[in-house]
């Protein structure tokens, strides 16, 4: 019988790899068509006869899009500051937020709650103008503060993962640390963050991967190029200088590059944690 099956076997592993590689190829060519381009001269962008495998090299391109007349290294500092404050302020405030609802004893706390997770229902375009005239009122309008400030607020999402998270964690831990003379600041910052590890990692790959490639909000608040981050700065690029101008999509396609590799970066580094967070919080009931 196993002889028999030995043969199934290794031709159903086949195929599987096989589907898996064409798939996977499918998945992988609009990045090495992007690369092509990246490295096409400026004559072959003009007339836009760019191939899906490279057959020009100027590597030059990657040393123009931060020398030529696009600010393209302001916009990546721009992003990367975005990104820090918004990986930082997000995680530690969702963190706290959602220690108090899993921990803390309050009446009312489970209303609260649901009050919270409401706001997820509300779509961004309704608070778009409510938000912009607030914003234009304290003269933030053209400056990072209307992206970098709210990003230092829990998000309702994050406060779900973390609290469903944190309910997983025995409170035999919580009065063992009350009976060494720990307070609820101390048993957060000395017990559950390193507990939290996962989670928290998941929100700073949410987190950064929102913001990084972030473009709408941008591109409502801002219109000086130096304050612009890279994604908004991609699109102005590809907009070309006049309707009848060529974009340099050569250029173009090298800040594309610059925005998709620090993503996947992240997410690989981060993937493990993502199964994790998912995993527990999924198995865990509102209590």
């Amino acid at each position: 019988m196993s002889r028999r099956h030995g043969p199934v076997r290794v031709v159903s592993a086949a195929t599987r790899y096989a589907i898996l590689t064409v798939v996977s190829a499918i998945l992988l060519a609009p990045f090495i068509f992007c690369i092509s381009i990246s490295l096409a001269s400026q004559q072959t962008s003009v007339q836009m006869t760019f191939t899906l495998f490279p057959h020009e090299f100027n590597f030059s391109n990657y040393l123009l899009a931060f020398t030529g007349k696009y600010p393209m290294g302001t916009w990546i500092l721009n992003s990367v500051i975005l990104v820090v404050i918004a990986c930082i302020g997000m995680t530690l405030s969702s963190a706290l937020v959602a220690y108090g609802f899993a921990r803390l004893r309050a009446r009312g706390k489970n209303i609260l709650f649901i009050l919270l997770l409401s706001t997820m229902m509300i779509p961004g375009e309704v608070l778009l103008i409510p938000q912009f005239i607030l914003f234009r009122t304290m003269g933030w309008i053209n400056t990072l503060a209307p992206i970098v400030v709210p990003q230092l607020f829990a998000n309702a999402y994050n406060v779900f993962l973390m609290r469903q998270f944190i309910a997983r964690i025995p409170r035999e831990l919580d009065e063992a640390a009350q009976l060494d003379g720990l307070g609820q600041f101390g048993i957060f910052t000395r017990i559950m963050l390193p507990l939290m590890k996962p989670v928290l990692t998941a929100i700073v790959v949410f987190t950064f991967t929102a913001n990084w490639g972030y473009f709408f909000g941008p591109l409502i608040y801002i219109n000086d190029q130096n304050r612009m981050p890279l994604a908004l700065g991609i699109q102005i690029m590809s907009a070309g200088q006049g309707g009848s101008m060529v974009p340099p999509w050569n250029l173009v396609m090298v800040g594309a590059i610059i925005l998709i590799i620090p993503m996947i970066i992240v997410y690989h580094f981060g993937q493990r944690y993502l199964y994790e967070a998912g995993l527990v919080s999924g198995s865990a009931g509102i209590k």
